[in-house]
């Protein structure tokens, strides 16, 4: 037919015109259908025609308007081939589909995608030819009229002594249509149009087809007397609150009430926070806004046996405006609906900042009663009815606040506080035990029952936890952190240097050492400050500075200053203490000679080294290992030094580990730890940080834990999180590179995602599917939702594994919850078959000595190296697999690239660094990040290639790091490596999804993987 159209078109120049066809599909129902009809010489419809679509309408554009080319493209979208391809996926003919997969749960899908398109299109066919199509494809059979208005339906029910008959009348411009017994059709369902007599017909009112079909062919529907109840309750009632009814043998009434608005608090209980919204109409409660603007009730009188239905009219916008009112005060509706409304401490929460700052009669309102409390002054006067039910206590609902001052010993904080319910005061410290209970009621003494407010649990027990006994409430100066609970109900008299303290910004300059070689830069005079005032009131305090920006510097600095200080005093010198990981040895020793050359420094370490204490006092500054001070613990527990410093103090985030116990038994006088990563795995590793700074201050362990540790890790909660950042805010300073080093360069990153080669692919495909079945059988059968790891460092496993010096992994676990035999086979295949799509997805090689084919990512990486080691430049090359930087390094000696090589194995690191540095012709370094992550000044490089995503996204910015820091003077670019469609690329999402709360305390958390449920396992082995 197509190609006969396209002939007589060209032999004969013969006109044509755009109709629009309505036909009825046998699987897909009535759809409407644009085609091209040939005009004859006389101007009437030829039988030559051409299905029109958006793809082949450009040769009829002439006859087209922009109604006809939006309507050719909406109906394009139910034609049956673009259905299929959508919906279904893959390539079949429509006449395989329809007979062997399309099914009546298909077509009650499609069905109403396909109306919705339809009743676009009718909206827009006004004035357009349209047709009825004939049986043979025809699309001009029979002319259509589309109704001028709507048509009007009047449900009819008669009740006698035997049934209730049942029927609809169509009414069109007043004139009663009869459409029963005359081939009327339903065209379209969900809001009915009909077609009768060539003429479409729609509805004033929204009306389901189905309620008109079963009458194209039957008078009535018979309802017996004995199901009657049943079907008047559930159809009839609904048909008369939606439509027009007339009712014979029974009565419908229109009644008209003024409403009442009703707020019911659910529940006496004071943690449930909702409340239930209605409408009270004369004798009748209704749920709020609703969709109708009338609410019918059945009523049924057996003695005379007789049926009532009352069609309550609502005002939707009255009920509306109601709701808006209690919105504007703090409720919102739960999951879109209405009439069940919870407080929204969000939104409250900002209007009182904005409006009651410094107040001390405003509490934070988290639950329905504090809500109720706060409102009901106003809600009488907007004339809501309060309910609350199954109360046998009265509540008090009165004002609920409290009252603080401080006054400040030598050493201490004496807090005097009371609580103020309505008339009555009682001392705060009576509501010690119900706060440290979690217990919210407290008796009054009328008998009422107030109920503590949910933000002093939130705020208060630290208090009282830290205080120095029970009967009293008294701080020592360094938790002066807790003293910003207290700030929004009055003002904290103290000393102006703790208040500088508690919310640092600036301090005096104090002069710096006179025999310091260099200048420091102004954050790192501000650092220097801050020592300062630190050792002025014997505090700890952790410098927590991004990498590269110099805290070594600072830390010498002070030292020096030290010596210098105690010369002008007439006194010996101090002798001072660092710990610090061994690579990071020399590093200390080469800044110290360039920066502070007077300082005699000792460097304790080695096989020979002479175990006697009297041997410090002869140097300012002892450095040593970690390793060493834990085999030499007695000996250095022995000596008194001055400052003792911990570089890398995440190294003791272990609080049962030697290391911790060793620290924790020096004695000093001043203490300081530096870290870019205080919390490098867990919230967990502030605790023996903070307690080594300032013992007490986080309490016990085992409060830490519960207090902060799991409402932060395993409930998110960022309000705890907030109070752990104002306990530990004074002791902590953080300045990051964007912050203060605003001379670096910059720096760009881009991820290059890597294609698998095909047979690489696979190989991880075929992995995958090993270790996916056994892993999630595994957790199932377990029982368990979350995964969980431990262990110093996560460089091949998830969460943490034990690793050697080289960087590989040893093992590690994983907490499902589940019987032990269970659990330990479950993380074993977890983290196996993690680590194993991880090396194949960089290359087979790594686990597979027999694998001959490439990788895509390694030649991704070589092609990447190749331009850039054609411009000259010099790059570092992260990975946390050594086996990975192994096949690097084969392939250069392969190809005679000369490049330097650093892992935990490497003995004499400075002469690699060196190399590096000074050997122009030396333009590659592969480090892995075990063994080069710290410690490291290597901006004589400007591109940093990060071979493997780690979960930790502090270690890759460490890695960074190396480049991008002070000295360095060209841009950096960092290229990330990632192989598409492999666990690499859920590893970034997961971080995105899991790291939120710890960035609020100092910096990004790796813990994520603890709270891994199933759905992020299944996801990764997906």
């Amino acid at each position: 037919m197509f190609e006969a159209f396209e002939m007589h078109k060209r032999k004969t120049n013969t006109a044509y015109t755009l109709v629009y066809s309505l036909g009825e599909h046998p699987y897909l129902g009535f759809l409407i259908e644009p085609h091209v009809v040939m005009l004859n010489p006389n101007g009437s419809l030829s039988f030559t025609h051409k299905r029109l679509f958006s793809s082949t309408s450009e040769e009829f554009d002439e006859i087209l308007d922009d109604t006809d080319r939006r309507l050719i493209r909406l109906l394009d979208e139910i034609e049956q081939s673009h259905l299929i391809k959508k919906y279904h996926k893959q390539n079949i003919r429509p006449a395989d589909y329809f007979s062997k997969i399309f099914n009546p749960e298909i077509y009650a899908f499609l069905r109403p995608k396909i109306e919705a398109r339809l009743l676009q299109a009718i909206a827009l066919l006004n004035g357009k030819p349209f047709y009825l199509m004939g049986k043979e494809g025809y699309p001009a059979d029979q002319p259509i009229q589309i109704a001028a208005s709507p048509a009007s339906v009047l449900f009819h029910f008669r009740r006698n002594e035997t049934e209730t008959r049942y029927f609809p009348t169509i009414k069109y411009e007043g004139n009663r249509i009869e459409f029963m017994f005359r081939n009327a059709q339903i065209i379209i369902n969900e809001q009915a149009w009909m077609l009768l007599d060539q003429v479409l017909y729609h509805f004033d009112q929204p009306l389901e087809g189905k309620k008109l079909n079963p009458f194209l062919q039957k008078r009535y529907i018979s309802v017996p007397r004995a199901t009657e109840r049943k079907y008047f309750e559930m159809f009839v009632s609904g048909l008369i609150e939606k439509h027009h009814v007339y009712a014979e043998g029974f009565d419908i009434k229109t009644l008209t009430h003024e409403a009442v608005p009703v707020l019911k608090n659910l529940s006496a209980d004071p943690e449930n926070n909702r409340f239930e919204l209605l409408f009270e109409y004369g004798p009748y409660l209704f749920p709020a806004v609703s969709d109708t603007k009338v609410t019918v009730r059945m009523e049924y009188n057996k003695e005379d046996d007789h049926y009532t239905f009352y069609r309550i009219r609502r005002s939707r916008d009255w009920e509306r405006s109601k709701l808006d009112s209690l919105i504007g005060k703090g409720l919102k509706p739960q999951d879109g609906l209405f009439d069940y409304l919870l407080v929204d401490t969000a939104v409250l929460k900002n209007a009182e900042n904005a409006e009651n700052s410094g107040s001390t009669e405003n509490p934070q309102i988290r639950t329905a009663l504090d809500w109720l409390v706060a409102h009901r002054a106003d809600l009488r006067e907007d004339g809501f009815k309060i309910i609350q039910e199954n109360l046998q206590t009265p509540y008090f609902l009165g004002k609920t606040s409290l009252s603080f001052q401080v006054s400040e010993g030598n050493d201490w904080f004496d807090i005097h506080a009371m609580a103020h319910f309505g008339e009555y005061e009682v001392p705060f410290l009576a509501l010690r035990d119900h706060i440290l209970s979690g217990n919210r009621s407290f008796a009054l003494p009328n008998g009422e029952i107030a109920i503590i407010p949910e933000e002093w649990f939130a705020r208060y027990p630290q208090l009282f936890h830290f205080s120095q006994n029970k009967h009293e409430l008294r701080l020592k100066k360094h938790h002066v952190g807790l003293l910003d609970e207290l700030s929004s109900f009055q003002e904290v008299t103290m000393e102006r240097k703790l208040e500088n303290l508690q919310s640092y910004e600036g301090m005096p300059d104090v002069q710096p050492p006179a025999g310091f070689k260099g200048e420091l830069r102004a954050y790192q005079q501000a650092g220097f400050n801050w020592f300062y005032f630190l050792r002025q009131y014997r505090f700890g305090g952790c410098l927590a500075d991004d990498m590269g920006l110099g805290k070594t510097i600072q830390a010498l600095a002070l030292l020096q200053k030290e010596k210098e200080l105690a010369a002008e005093q007439g006194k010996r010198h101090y002798t001072s203490l660092i710990i610090m990981p061994t690579s990071l040895i020399y590093n200390w020793q080469r800044e110290a000679e360039k920066f502070v050359p007077d300082l005699r420094i000792f460097v304790y370490t080695g096989t020979g080294r002479e175990k006697d204490p009297a041997l410090f006092g002869k140097y300012d500054v002892i450095i040593t290992t970690y390793g060493i001070a834990r085999v030499d613990a007695d000996l250095f527990q022995d000596f008194y030094f001055h400052y003792i410093m911990l570089d890398e103090s995440q190294q003791i985030k272990n609080p049962s580990s030697k290391s911790f116990k060793m620290v924790k038994g020096l004695r000093s006088t001043h203490r300081l730890v530096l870290t870019g990563t205080p919390v490098e795995n867990s919230v967990a590793d502030l605790w023996p940080q903070m307690t080594f700074l300032n013992p007490g201050l986080l309490g016990s362990h085992h409060f830490f834990q519960q207090e902060f540790v799991q409402p932060i890790e395993k409930k998110k909660d960022e309000e705890r999180a907030a109070r752990l950042h104002a306990l530990i805010k004074p002791f902590v300073l953080r300045r990051t590179k964007e912050q203060v080093a605003t001379e670096l360069p910059p720096k760009s990153e881009q991820v290059v995602y890597c294609e698998m080669e095909e047979e690489q692919t696979a190989y991880y495909e075929r992995v995958k599917s090993e270790y996916r079945n056994t892993i999630l059988e595994g957790l199932i059968a377990a029982g368990g939702e979350r995964a969980g790891g431990s262990g110093s460092d996560a460089r091949n496993g998830v969460g943490g594994s034990a690793v050697d010096s080289r960087g590989d992994t040893a093992g590690t676990g994983a907490d499902f919850g589940a019987t032990e035999k269970t659990k330990q086979s479950s993380q074993i295949a977890l983290l196996q078959g993690l680590s194993k799509l991880r090396q194949i997805a960089n290359h087979p090689a790594m686990i597979d000595r027999n694998y001959e084919g490439s990788s895509g990512k390694f030649e991704q990486v070589l092609q990447h190296l190749d331009t850039v080691l054609q411009r000259g430049n010099k790059v570092l090359i992260f990975s946390q697999f050594v086996k990975q930087l192994v096949l690097f390094r084969q392939h250069f000696e392969k190809e005679n690239i000369a490049y330097a090589y650093l892992d935990g194995a490497t003995t004499d690191r400075a002469a690699v660094v060196d190399r590096f540095r000074r050997d122009d012709e030396v333009r590659l370094f592969l480090i892995s990040i075990k063994a080069g992550g710290v410690g490291l000044n290597l901006t004589e490089a400007d591109y940093v290639f990060v071979l493997d995503p780690w979960w930790n996204p502090a270690v890759e910015q460490q890695a960074i790091d190396r480049a991008h820091r002070i000295g360095q003077r060209r841009n950096v670019f960092i290229y990330k490596f990632i192989s598409k469609d492999t666990v690499e690329e859920k590893i970034l999402a997961l971080q995105e999804r899991k790291t939120r709360i710890a960035e609020s305390l100092i910096v990004t958390e790796e813990s994520f993987f603890k709270s891994l449920d199933l759905e992020d396992i299944r996801s990764l082995l997906e």
